[in-house]
């Protein structure tokens, strides 16, 4: 196939780029040749317009065992020989016009990057964003992620054990889902993503090689339009049961010391891993296309180079030790073939049927190698000169706050996820300590030791839209504050930065100002970001009208409790406790679900933020709870201290009775997002060295009330019983789920 620079326009790369190929090549570029440079110079895999934004976060710190983005996945020390591996990653395209497909195979993608490693995969979370959903195509969207995000881990054996849903106008046509796992592994037993050296062998191991996924990378880095249905063969197709062998014999591989390095086929399979192995290593590879095992007849040789089909690892073996690992997959019943060696020199050569098919450099393909690195221009939103004008005082206190707080708790964003959670199993393992015992954060136990993993996701993209510096120190902090609140101590992020196109200077300003707050607060907590992933043309096209999400910096965040007692839960303990705010209640309404959700204010400014007070706040509540000083912790968040206090009380059906403080608005005291606080519970024995610790740390507390009986009274006003509270939280999205189209 003649190939010219409309072919290399087809292929999503530009005539700079199609010039920088020829010179680099010395040539013109055959069709696979140029494929393989489109696909591995898009955005998803080359990270061409975000990696010199990403190279300011905080990437180094005592406890990470790599550096970020040099391995599949982040590596952290957890003490006692141990180490957790962790990562999050989008698979919001492939979502949207195959929701089941998309899901699914976004989970088994993730996991494999953990195992890859030499890791056991543990947990899984998720964070996902859905338009209303009471539109029928969002519900068929909500139903198929959910089911194929519920069905693939169900049947690898791996819980779900937390995650965060939002439901938005902003994503009525481009929805994101986010994966996240973790897993374990002992020291010394980790595997890199390297090919080592020439006169290795390289393998293909786990499933055949189909036309699915084809230009999967490509499709990633590119806008969803009303024609988008037709890129469904972009979409992978996923078998959790052949993951799950998958999983069993590489881990027995690891053990035989045989292999020398081993890789995911993710995004842009055989290209990316053959070509990054390589150019890690500073080595080239001949590949013989011809004894991949397929399972279409008669597929071209580009189209076996750029297959995403899933549970596929490429795996470089020690010279002389084929035939173990040749055993060890005969024995998993996987398909397991040598499809060439590690050679000289930097440089890729595929073979097909006898010929050469594509002769590329492997370092010119990869990033930090010889892929393009773009600066992009940036402009301050105009929407942000709306979100200037805001004035709380033109925004008149409710008449009813009664009704309004009953209006605001049927919003499914406020909701219990009982209608999505009870289609994850959170308990295979045995190891999940939250599934019964809500918390904060996910807890789960590391058998064997006495430590304990706290995983959360959270952004809260409201927030970032409407301040994105501030909106991502808020991010990356509630996730430090949930994982404080649940007993742990943060220790590092994994993100995924899901933005509009990369090209629109007020995007690009947007993205660029996110990180700039990640790296702000990630510095101040000590939490390194250990690399990720970044979904850029998240926004839709439609009748000449561009329209982006919000920009929405997901933060996964890993914290370790050293003690697994130690654990914090949420839930009021006894009647009689004493409840308490730590931290400051403010005049603050801004980007709240009450403003937004109840009263359609569109534009507000991101709530009260101080990253100094929100640190102090943190390291007080850690002390509080290593000095067992509360019964519970909970931090504020959507839906304000209301939504805080009646959390806090559903799990065990004990009331409260808290008195608003003056001088403050009391539909702020009751709804406002205001950041950096926590309510507690406390024993009235110890009420006096909870007050002493926390002025000893120069941190302010409010006295709320106290627990008491089983209804909600506030300012001595009966706002009904918590059950009533509790039956309305758990049925709202179930209602508009099962509700007749």
């Amino acid at each position: 196939m003649d190939v010219s620079v409309e072919t290399a326009k087809s292929l999503g790369l530009t005539a700079e780029e199609f010039d920088k190929i020829q010179q680099i090549l010395g040539r013109m570029p055959n069709f696979t040749e140029l494929s393989i440079f489109s696909v591995m110079w898009s955005e998803h895999c080359s990270y061409k317009n975000s990696i010199l934004q990403l190279k300011t976060l905080p990437r180094s710190g005592k406890r990470l065992l790599v550096a970020a983005g040099e391995e599949n996945a982040g590596l952290v020390d957890i003490g006692g020989g141990l180490g957790c591996v962790f990562k999050i990653e989008s698979h919001n395209h492939p979502s949207a016009i195959e929701p089941y497909q998309g899901a699914a195979t976004g989970v088994g993608g993730i996991h494999r990057d953990i195992f890859t490693m030499g890791a056991r995969p543990i947990a899984s979370l998720n964070s996902l964003r859905f338009g209303t959903p009471d539109n029928p195509r969002m519900k068929n969207l909500v139903r198929g992620v959910v089911k194929g995000i519920g069905d693939y881990g169900n049947c690898f054996g791996v819980p779900t054990v937390g995650g965060e849903v939002y439901f938005m106008p902003c994503y009525n046509h481009d929805i994101l889902v986010n994966a996240m796992s973790a897993g374990i592994v002992k020291a010394g037993e980790t595997v890199s993503a390297t090919a080592g050296g020439p006169g290795n062998k390289v393998f293909i191991v786990g499933s055949a090689t189909g036309k699915d996924g084809i230009h999967g990378a490509t499709f990633a880095s590119a806008d969803l339009s009303e024609d988008s249905h037709e890129d469904l063969p972009a979409v992978q197709v996923g078998d959790p049961f052949q993951e799950k062998l998958l999983l069993e014999a590489t881990l027995e591989a690891i053990k035989t010391g045989a292999v020398v390095g081993m890789q995911d086929m993710g995004a842009a399979g055989i290209t990316c891993s053959t070509s990054e192995m390589s150019a890690k290593a500073g080595c080239g590879m001949r590949i013989d296309l011809s004894k991949v095992p397929t399972r279409q007849a008669n597929m071209k040789d580009w189209e076996i180079l750029l297959s995403e089909s899933q549970e596929r690892m490429l795996i470089v073996v020690t010279p002389g030790r084929e035939g173990e690992i040749l055993s060890i997959y005969e024995k998993w019943d996987l398909p397991c073939a040598e499809i060439g060696e590690t050679i000289e020199g930097d440089i890729l050569q595929y073979h097909y049927e006898g010929k050469l098919a594509a002769e590329v450099p492997a370092d010119p393909l990869v990033l930090g190698g010889g892929a393009p690195v773009y600066v992009r221009e940036q402009k301050r939103p105009d929407y942000l000169n709306e979100i200037a004008k805001f004035n709380l005082d033109q925004i008149p206190v409710a008449t009813d706050l009664k009704a309004a707080a009953r209006k605001l708790w049927n919003s499914p964003n406020l909701a219990s996820k009982n209608w999505i959670t009870r289609q994850y199993d959170s308990m295979v393992r045995t190891g999940t300590m939250t599934t019964n015992r809500p918390s904060d954060a996910a807890v789960v136990y590391v058998k064997g030791t006495e430590k304990a993993l706290a995983l959360t996701t959270d952004c809260n993209s409201s927030y970032v839209f409407a301040d994105p510096h501030k909106g991502g120190m808020i991010a990356v902090s509630e996730a430090a504050r949930n994982i404080v609140c649940a007993g742990g101590e943060p220790v590092a992020i994994t993100n995924c930065l899901n933005f509009g196109n990369p090209y629109n200077p007020e995007v690009y300003y947007q993205f660029a100002e996110a990180i700039r707050g990640m790296g702000d607060a990630c510095r101040k907590f000590e939490t390194p970001v250990t690399g990720g992933n970044v979904s850029f043309y998240n926004q839709y096209t439609k009748a000449g009208q561009t329209i982006p999400v919000y920009p929405t910096p997901t933060i996964g965040m890993l914290g370790l409790l050293d003690d697994y007692n130690r654990m914090m839960t949420l839930d009021f303990k006894a009647e009689g406790d004493a409840i308490y705010l730590i931290g400051t209640s403010r005049n603050d309404l801004g980007s709240s679900e009450y403003l937004r959700g109840v009263l359609g204010v569109e534009f507000s400014p991101c709530p009260y933020f101080d990253l100094e007070e929100e640190f102090a706040i943190q390291q007080a509540v850690k002390a509080l709870i290593s000095r067992n000083l509360v019964q519970s912790a909970h931090d504020v968040s959507d839906g304000g201290v209301l939504a805080n206090l009646i959390e806090s009380a559903m799990p065990r059906g004990l009331g409260f009775e808290v008195q608003s403080r003056d001088g403050i608005r009391k539909d702020a005291w009751l709804f406002g997002e205001a950041q950096s606080r926590v309510v507690v519970s406390v024993r009235t024995t110890q009420i006096e060295e909870f007050e002493r610790l926390l002025q000893a740390q120069n941190v302010a507390c409010e006295k709320l009330g106290v627990v008491k009986g089983n209804a909600v009274v506030i300012d001595g006003e009966h706002w009904g019983e918590v059950s009533e509270w509790k039956r309305t939280y758990e049925t709202v999205l179930t209602d508009i789920m099962t509700a007749e189209q």
